[in-house]
């Protein structure tokens, strides 16, 4: 992909040690300043931080703008760089059978707490008629998108080459991405050496607007956090508590828990892949949207050990089959529903939503609002005698009011998924420079070139020659992850 990731990772770990930015020097920083002083603002005046969602809304529709020509781009390079669809479709067997395993994992993992904790049960609030509203608008939303035949029609395949980059959907541009990727892979070497040179380069100035606007996030971030503060607040917060702590609770399990062994089997430990990723989980709780990381992880990963194919190839189809916190989002969410009616949902049944659920979670970006439509469309889809039309409204506005905190917790979820996944299929595809992972998750300065190169970041000062030397004998040995 770029030239300065695809360098940093070719040099493994014995990239010259770079000295420590100065901490208000980098993007986290200013992130979270930006993160608390939106919840300042939100307690403070939250009025006038209702009006400030905007700043958020504005930083994702801008990155939205690039995502579609980012993933396009880099599919392309990614398979048609291989020179052989064989191997390119071994990838891509791979990464979706992972994909279907973790979906299932986390369905039933979101079945399972709702059936142990029971958030639902009891519940006597009742929606405004605002949130009513906001229900009913997620049930037109969802109407027309359930179903084998509708996903395959309205969610898998374009209507035009345009229309998916018009419309931002991810789904569509991927297709279209392997489609063009395939035709290009069966030109002769010159022309498409030529070819994915030229894809290169364009995706090039692609990352150099996405510099510019990553300035953009600490206000993205700020503006993101008070609104969600001022909005909705402590107090209000309050009745749907439960729900929210055993949602976070379930993807707190999932993350440390079955991520976590999937990482130890796989050779490296979760925690330090979270702290590889920290400054983009920061973002997401800033703007709630996991698509605004998406090209600094295309660069981040590639920087860090998993080849060129597999990040393109892994990353952009996981941000469509490989959403384990909107799994479990779900399914949980749907038994909150249920229980908050006071009905009882069989183990049999909830199963067959489950199943259900599998197909209706493929398609779902991870933009603030994706799940709740998502969730509308699994239950509409489900109905007959567990769900009817009113029940759905209402049971939707139940959570509605809550739906963007829990939104960052899908997002966080779905981020740390589909990084694990990146370096799970790269290491069971052979393309996974494992000393160069074990180097970066001991020392995650090592990226940092590759970053500023792609994405902007102050310039940082080269070591000394007593630090060079300390960097040097502190350097891991070996050659697993």
């Amino acid at each position: 992909m770029a030239e300065a990731a695809s360098t940093a990772a070719d040099t493994g770990s014995t990239a010259p040690p770079r000295k420590k930015k100065k901490f208000y020097s980098q993007l986290w920083f200013w992130v979270l300043i930006g993160i608390v002083a939106g919840i300042g603002v939100g307690l403070a005046a939250p009025d006038f931080a209702k009006e400030l969602k905007w700043l958020a809304d504005a930083f994702v529709q801008m990155i939205k703008v690039i995502i579609g020509p980012v993933i396009f781009c880099t599919v392309i390079v990614g398979i048609a760089s291989l020179g052989n669809l064989a191997r390119a479709g071994g990838l891509a067997l791979r990464a979706l059978g992972y994909f279907l395993v973790m979906t299932v994992v986390a369905l039933a993992l979101g079945l399972l707490a709702g059936n142990l904790f029971t958030p639902g049960l009891g519940f006597e609030g009742q929606p405004d008629p605002s949130q009513i509203a906001d229900a009913q608008e997620s049930l037109g939303t969802a109407s027309g998108e359930s179903g084998v035949v509708g996903f395959i029609q309205d969610s898998l395949l374009p209507s035009s080459f345009l229309g998916p980059f018009v419309d931002n959907s991810v789904l569509q541009v991927l297709v279209l991405a392997i489609l063009s990727a395939c035709a290009i892979s069966g030109l002769n070497t010159t022309m498409r050496t030529r070819i994915v040179s030229s894809i290169e380069s364009i995706a090039q100035v692609i990352f150099g607007i996405i510099k510019l606007i990553m300035w953009a996030a600490p206000v993205a971030a700020f503006g993101g956090m008070a609104y969600t503060v001022g909005a909705f607040g402590v107090e209000s917060l309050r009745n749907l508590g439960l729900l929210m702590a055993v949602f976070w609770g379930t993807c707190l399990v999932f993350i440390l828990g079955v991520l976590g062994l999937v990482s130890w089997l796989s050779g490296f430990n979760i925690l330090k892949v979270i702290r590889l990723v920290k400054d983009e989980l920061l973002i997401i709780v800033g703007t709630s949207s996991s698509e605004s990381v998406l090209p600094r992880l295309l660069t981040k990963l590639q920087a860090a050990g998993a080849s060129k194919q597999t990040v393109g190839m892994v990353i952009p189809t996981g941000y469509s089959f490989n959403l384990d916190g909107t799994c479990i989002y779900l399914t949980l969410g749907a038994l909150f529903i249920i229980q908050a009616g006071g009905e009882n949902l069989p183990i049999g049944a909830q199963i067959g939503l489950a199943v259900l659920m599998v197909l209706t979670s493929k398609g779902a970006a991870g933009v603030t609002g994706a799940g709740l439509v998502t969730l509308a469309a699994s239950l509409q889809a489900f109905g007959g005698e567990f769900f009817t039309p009113e029940a759905i409204v209402v049971g939707l506005a139940l959570i509605v009011g809550i739906d963007r905190v829990m939104s960052e917790g899908r997002a966080l979820t779905n981020m740390i998924g589909n990084v694990v996944a990146t370096f799970v299929v790269a290491r069971w595809n052979g393309e996974l420079d494992r000393e160069r992972l074990r180097a970066v998750l001991n020392d995650p300065r090592l990226v940092e070139s590759a970053m500023d190169a792609e994405h902007g970041g102050a310039p940082v000062e080269e070591a000394t020659e007593e630090e060079k030397k300390s960097d040097r004998a502190a350097e891991p040995v070996g050659s697993s992850a």
